[in-house]
């Protein structure tokens, strides 16, 4: 016998019992409309307002008030009083349903009592057991006997007994918990469970507390102890983080035991201490903060001593940005304080894979604020800028110099632009005006390991520039015609006498350029397939008159990288220190093939030279004079006939000694999710010292080696259970013979639990290399444990993909019954 069946989601308590199958009248439906909602009407207060979200919980207020169904085989009792249903028993109520052999429900205490393979399913949350005395108002009762499924994590387990405290709170004692998917027949014995005495799982703060807890992998227990936090979900909370072990041929055996605060939605906190064997104690840590407003971070290390270099040893670094309140004064005006320091030379040495600092290998560390904004066609900003150039570099060739200079400080900097949209958006008009003091403290008399003879490098300027830029874009489908007029001015004040005796130089340098294209089209077939091709030719006419510029210090003045994008650039350096005498021809042709039916570009081939109508006197320290005639050749190209496949490559051509100067060659192929490799060779004769260099990286299953076994991705899960991967990245010196960097490992996924195993190497200097070895344990929705390699992944190979995205939350709909 089955009740209410259609009445079910609209009758008070007691009605479905009473109601005979399929006897639905519209003044029965309206009464039971009426009785259901006016308690819930009754409990409003505001007015009803339109909404897309589902209601997942009812207010405790209505939840006592909303209908209970039964059903079963034999259902007998009295109205508003106690109603036993025996056989295929079923309660529901709201996001609680119950089934038993047999069930009894009190209305007037709003208890239920169920015997005989009980089943509770609530908000997704499966309990199995075979006792159960529930207070349905209130989700307050026990269980006994107990086998238990989460919704969100994927967690399970059992108990011999658990006590339901409210709707979020419940406490099982003599717990077996794990994330290890459950047989649908025969004994369950997970590879890792957290057994404990007693455990309090609560839904609402997304924890779970152990006492007497012990974690067991394979058998074996790993870690132990009185009292044991763990998530069950993704969401962050407070609480001591997994343990870190590390093993450095440096600092010896460094194990870390982080605390993370979960201090706001929009602030958290973490201390990082950790023990190395061979050095001490270091204490890490990272503040996190976003507000509507501002946001930032700041991390800090600091070690009271070093016994190996017998001193404290700090760092930290700032970012800051804030959104300053507009006025007239400052409109839309921004604030950005950068600081990285360090406490000596050889820091970046003992520690170079320190997380206070990024790219700490790269010895100079910016440290700056700066205030900018702008109105209209009007900007503005103001910086201070100081480095801190971390000396004793090594570099790894023993013939490269091991000192680096320097870059001057700015202290400050004040820059303004114009520039207005004017009526005939084909004209360009631009203005900059900026003042810098350029200061200096240690400044060694090298530049790329080569003495600077006379060259002043430790000279201190106030430099004043001024900047305008007119041209006009005459543009059609079939192509483009660009002249323009630049007008460098520029003032130097110098701290000190020049060679020739000056303290002050200026200068008035004109570029004018004229800038054109041609576009043609056709359409034609590749390999049977329908594309669109193009040809694009440009020239670029340059001239700049020539200034000697030679006793001048170089500020912020550097060569352009010789590429395609480059070489069609007025002047070869960036900044404002050299601006060459330039007068020059440069050519070149684009072509392109795209794909007609969805628009994908497939092939870019590209060709471009500069020819020089006279000699180029105007160069960086140390570098020759360029030569009246033709540059080298630059050829550029790249690929993606598939979307598994992609190649780019440059060259660089000397034409006069019919030499390679430079080579780069990459290729990726990535078939599919967590299968990706990438090669790129690289090889560099422009520099003092020749370099070669071969790079590979790749992440990928071994059970499709090959690429012969379709595997298919699962949300959250990868490639699926009992899966190994191979992962890496190496760069090799061909130049130098020897590995300079090296991280290479395998993952093994299990299902429910992961490991990782990482070998990393970096080199320091030519004699010197840091190394250690990593390995870490991954319980699926629990924790992990061991050394950090999921970072070290993460960090050095290109489009890693971690094996537990996150994927969107299961709805509790997912277990509805």
């Amino acid at each position: 016998m089955r009740c209410g069946e259609l009445l079910d989601p609209l009758m008070p308590s007691g009605v479905a019992a009473r109601a005979r199958p399929g006897a639905v009248r519209p003044s029965r439906l309206a009464g039971a409309l009426a009785a259901t909602l006016a308690p819930w009407a009754a409990a409003q207060s505001l007015a009803l307002q339109p909404s897309l979200a589902l209601e997942e919980a009812l207010p405790p207020a209505v939840r006592g008030q909303v209908p209970a169904v039964v059903e079963g085989a034999r259902i007998h009792g009295q109205v508003d009083g106690t109603t036993v249903v025996q056989g295929q028993a079923v309660l529901r109520r709201h996001d609680v349903l119950l089934r038993a052999e047999r069930l009894t429900h009190d209305a007037r205490t709003d208890r239920a009592t169920a015997e005989g393979q009980v089943r509770v399913v609530r908000a997704g949350n499966v309990f199995e057991g075979e006792r159960l005395s529930l207070q349905l108002d209130t989700f307050a009762g026990q269980f006994d006997t107990v086998r238990f499924a989460f919704l969100r994590n994927g967690g399970q387990g059992e108990a011999s007994r658990v006590v339901f405290l409210d709707e979020q709170r419940a406490v099982a004692y003599d717990v077996r918990y794990s994330t290890c998917t459950r047989p649908a027949s025969g004994p369950w014995t997970p590879a890792w469970a957290v057994t404990a005495d007693e455990v309090l799982f609560d839904q609402g703060a997304n924890n779970g507390e152990a006492r007497a807890g012990r974690l067991e992998f394979q058998g074996v227990t790993v870690l132990a102890a009185p009292w044991i936090s763990f998530p069950l979900s993704d969401a962050r909370k407070s609480g001591v983080l997994p343990p870190t072990l590390n093993l450095d041929n440096r600092s010896g055996l460094e194990t870390t035991l982080p605390y993370y605060f979960n201090l706001a939605p929009n602030r958290d906190a973490t201390l990082y201490p950790t023990l190395m064997t061979r050095r001490g104690l270091d204490l890490g840590g990272e503040y996190r903060y976003l507000e509507p407003t501002y946001a930032g971070q700041l991390r800090a290390a600091w070690m009271p001593s070093d016994r190996l270099r017998d001193r404290d040893r700090w760092a930290y670094a700032l970012q800051h940005q804030h959104a300053l309140p507009t006025s007239a004064w400052l409109p839309g005006a921004g604030l950005r304080l950068h600081l990285n320091r360090v406490s000596d030379d050889d820091y970046w040495r003992d520690f170079p894979r320190t997380s206070v600092i990024t790219h700490l290998s790269q010895r100079l560390l910016d440290n700056h604020v700066a205030l900018s904004g702008g109105h209209g066609a009007w900007s503005y900003s103001v910086l201070a800028q100081r480095w801190q150039t971390l000396g004793a570099a090594a570099s790894l060739t023993s013939i490269q110099s091991e000192q680096i200079v320097a870059p001057y400080d700015r202290l400050p900097s004040l820059a303004l632009r114009w520039a207005p949209r004017l009526d005939d958006e084909a004209w360009q008009l631009r203005a900059d005006v900026e003042a810098t003091r350029f200061t200096t403290r240690r400044r060694p008399t090298v530049w790329d390991g080569i003495s600077l003879g006379d060259q002043r490098t430790d000279l201190g300027a106030t430099r004043t520039l001024g900047t305008v830029r007119l041209g006009r874009r005459w543009e059609a489908p079939w192509g483009y015609i660009e002249p323009s007029l630049r007008w460098h001015l520029r003032h130097y004040a110098f701290e000190q006498p020049l060679g020739d005796g000056r303290r002050s130089a200026s200068y008035a340098l004109p570029t004018l350029a004229l800038d054109s294209g041609l576009t043609f089209e056709r359409n034609t077939r590749l390999f049977g397939r329908a594309v669109a091709q193009t040809l694009e030719p440009r020239v670029l006419l340059a001239a700049t008159p020539y200034r000697d510029q030679r006793l001048l210090p170089v500020y912020d003045s550097a060569a352009y990288d010789f590429n395609l994008a480059t070489i069609f650039s007025p002047n070869p350096y960036g900044g404002n220190d050299r601006i060459a005498d330039l007068r020059a021809l440069t050519y070149g042709v684009t072509s392109r093939l795209y794909d007609s039916a969805d628009g994908r570009e497939l092939l870019t081939v590209g060709l471009a030279q500069r020819l020089r109508l006279s000699e180029q006197r105007v160069t960086l320290p140390n570098e020759g004079s360029a030569a009246e005639g033709r540059s080298d050749v630059l050829i550029g190209a790249s690929v993606a006939l598939t979307p598994t496949w992609s190649a780019s490559g440059t060259w660089q051509y000397n034409t006069a000694r019919r030499t390679s100067v430079r080579t780069v060659l990459s290729a990726r192929y990535q078939p599919g999710p967590y299968r990706t490799f990438h090669v790129a060779y690289r090889n560099n004769e422009t520099t003092v010292t020749r370099s070669q260099q071969l790079d590979l990286a790749w992440q990928w299953p071994l059970a499709a080696l090959w690429g012969d076994r379709p595997l298919t991705p699962r949300p959250g899960q990868a490639l699926g259970p009992q899966q190994w991967y191979g992962v890496g990245r190496v760069n090799y010196s061909f130049t130098d013979r020897r590995l300079i960097d090296l991280v290479a490992g395998f993952e093994y996924d299990a299902g429910c639990w992961l490991a990782r195993v990482v070998l990393e190497r970096q080199q320091l200097s030519a004699s010197s290399a840091s190394q250690r070895a990593l390995f870490q344990l991954e319980f699926s929705g629990f924790s992990r444990l061991g050394t950090n390699a999921l970072q070290a992944l993460r960090a050095h190979i290109p489009r890693y993909r971690y094996l537990r995205e996150d994927v969107n939350p299961p709805s509790r709909f997912e277990r509805y019954e």
